[in-house]
């Protein structure tokens, strides 16, 4: 499953904490670091984050950097991975040396930084015990929608528009598989070591003692397939009529969109001076990709609760399975 928490309160900074979980692993996500989003998280669940993914560099998605890096800076037991857009790495550098590391020889912690953009992923590679001084070059290669994959979940980075490259994700949970028990005694099979075969993927001839199947055909018989749950993370981006058909491809099955609500249909001017988008432009990506639900984030300051429930109301009118999250009380 994929469990979503969203962190932050209407009109504070927003951020996601994702545990994707098979039932028997699991990795943790983050999605951005604004300020004080971490403040309501227990300590052992900040140490368990696997990756944090920043959309991008302004101070309202990375304030809250120094809490999460404070009670990680020094952790070994398991790898430490940032992702971001391309510039993410020199800018976390400051970051990573904005301390004095008194006994930085005595550190052992590694530090994995991914500029994204829409030809490359660029690693970089810090070391605790150099107090971060240096950007190791940590390999490259070629941009692919997913640039994550792990037993549970694949994520994808989608290039935005925001004052140069702001970066969308997209979480697709793992599909998973069962036998029809049922389909294999219609065909007089018996359970074994051929089942796991099939569903690691296996193609070609496929041999069951006395008979031979081809294995896609069969797969297609005996097993079942449960789609996997399924979110979009998207923010301070611009989402206009240009840029709707070029975004839309890679919500493809997605079932939540969480996206930035920041401005009003009426504020259209505004938003594109400052690269954003309105709710009602939102709205209509999620209607043109097809996702499920549009949960509205990151509301602004320069709105009062009532109009928040105005601009609810105007994105429900072009996309109707539109709301705020359940326990923000905004309806």
């Amino acid at each position: 499953m994929l469990d979503v928490r969203i962190l932050g309160r209407p009109p504070n900074d927003n951020a996601l904490l994702v545990l994707a979980d098979s039932g028997q692993s699991c990795t943790r996500m983050m999605f951005d670091c604004g300020a004080d989003t971490l403040a309501d998280v227990p300590l052992g669940e900040i140490q368990a984050i696997d990756h944090l993914f920043l959309s991008h560099l302004h101070m309202d998605h990375i304030s809250g950097f120094d809490a999460f890096f404070r009670v990680n800076f020094q952790r070994c037991n398991r790898e430490n991975h940032i992702w971001g857009p391309k510039g993410t790495a020199s800018i976390l550098q400051h970051r990573f040396q904005g301390f004095w590391w008194s006994h930085a020889s005595e550190l052992n912690s590694q530090w994995l930084v991914h500029d994204v953009d829409e030809a490359t992923v660029q690693s970089w590679r810090f070391e605790a015990n150099e107090a971060f001084a240096v950007m190791h070059d940590a390999g490259r290669r070629a941009y692919q929608r997913v640039i994550l994959e792990t037993r549970e979940a694949k994520v994808s980075a989608i290039p935005l528009k925001h004052h140069g490259l702001c970066m969308g994700y997209a979480v697709r949970e793992v599909d998973r598989y069962s036998i029809d028990t049922a389909a294999l005694d219609r065909l007089g099979l018996k359970p074994g070591p051929w089942i796991a075969e099939l569903k690691a993927g296996i193609s070609g001839p496929i041999n069951l003692g006395e008979t031979t199947h081809d294995a896609d055909a069969l797969r297609a018989q005996v097993m079942q397939c449960q789609r996997g749950d399924s979110f979009a993370y998207l923010t301070d981006f611009l989402a206009d009529e240009e840029q709707r058909p070029r975004i839309a491809p890679h919500l493809t099955g997605i079932k939540t969109l969480y996206a930035e609500a920041q401005y009003a249909a009426d504020d259209g001017a505004l938003a594109e001076k400052y690269h954003h988008s309105t709710i009602d432009q939102i709205a209509a990506l999620a209607a043109l990709a097809g996702v499920e639900r549009y949960t509205m984030l990151h509301l602004s300051r320069r709105y009062s609760p009532v109009q928040w429930r105005d601009m609810l109301k105007c994105a429900q009118s072009v996309f109707a399975n539109t709301g705020f999250p359940v326990d923000w009380g905004i309806a």
